[in-house]
């Protein structure tokens, strides 16, 4: 598995997120500290309510922080205005969603063209691109299929072809195999893993324990917070995983360490 680069290409320091008023309030984030290199494959786990999607969301810019810093590439986002910010998830953050979004009024190929409509590209040139993209996917005979004539593996695999079809180099997937059939979310996982090796950033919420088996990083959330950050990679033939407690708000717990073989 190849080796992501040093520097940070997220970095959230004390991030919180509450939801509600008074007595009703409640603390979705609770100061999460975290860090992300180019290139890795993060795969987030936890309960539901554990604040996985909405960790997603604020990753996304679909969503603020109540406090905390958020640093993109080394630039602090609070300080970015609407347009900056509609901007980068536009050409920067591809988005994969459980339940698809694909327009259902809009043929396959229009779908993928969505997203280019944002970015000044022209009719011709966006669906020349959508073309190419949905290639790559070997989905060229669907194009002009509409959503609802798509099994579910290939309505997934046409809303990551429109995820990717700005060039985007950060992917963040919600559930994306929650609505297949195994046989379905193995094929998915492929594609994600292909999108890996050619060095994009995926970071992946999941409830399914199999679909970690696909990142190089596992991290589990309860209660707002990071409970376990755990690396995994691959050396010759053996699987080393190392799993340490992070920092949970103002308390720390003692790091361990812990290593063990086992056949590919």
């Amino acid at each position: 598995m190849k080796k992501s680069t040093s520097a940070p290409v997220i970095s959230l320091r004390g991030l919180t997120k509450r939801y509600g008023i008074g007595d009703a309030e409640q603390t979705v984030l609770d100061g999460i500290d975290l860090e992300i290199k180019k290139g890795e494959f993060i795969a987030i786990m936890g309960p539901s309510g554990c604040g996985k999607t909405t960790l997603l969301n604020v990753l996304g810019l679909l969503d603020k922080p109540d406090s905390g810093e958020y640093q993109l590439d080394g630039k602090n986002v609070e300080r970015l205005t609407s347009a900056k910010r509609a901007e980068i998830r536009s050409g920067r953050i591809g988005f994969v969603f459980q339940s698809f979004n694909l327009v259902p009024r809009l043929s396959v190929i229009e779908n993928v063209a969505l997203p280019l409509a944002y970015t000044g590209t022209s009719h011709v040139k966006s669906l020349k691109k959508a073309s190419a993209m949905l290639g790559t996917f070997h989905l060229n005979e669907r194009e002009y299929y509409m959503p609802w004539q798509l099994s579910g593996g290939q309505t997934q695999r046409v809303a990551i072809a429109r995820a990717l079809v700005n060039d985007p180099s950060i992917i963040l997937a919600d559930e994306p195999t929650g609505n297949l059939d195994s046989k379905s979310s193995h094929v998915i996982l492929e594609e994600l893993s292909d999108i890996h090796r050619r060095g994009n950033t995926i970071i992946m919420v999941t409830h399914n324990p199999d679909m970690t088996t696909y990142a190089d990083r596992v991290i589990t959330m309860l209660d707002g917070r990071i409970d376990t950050d755990t690396k995994t990679t691959i050396v010759q033939n053996t699987r080393s995983v190392t799993s340490k407690k992070v920092s949970l708000g103002s308390r720390t717990k003692p790091t361990a360490k812990k290593s063990k073989k086992e056949k590919k």
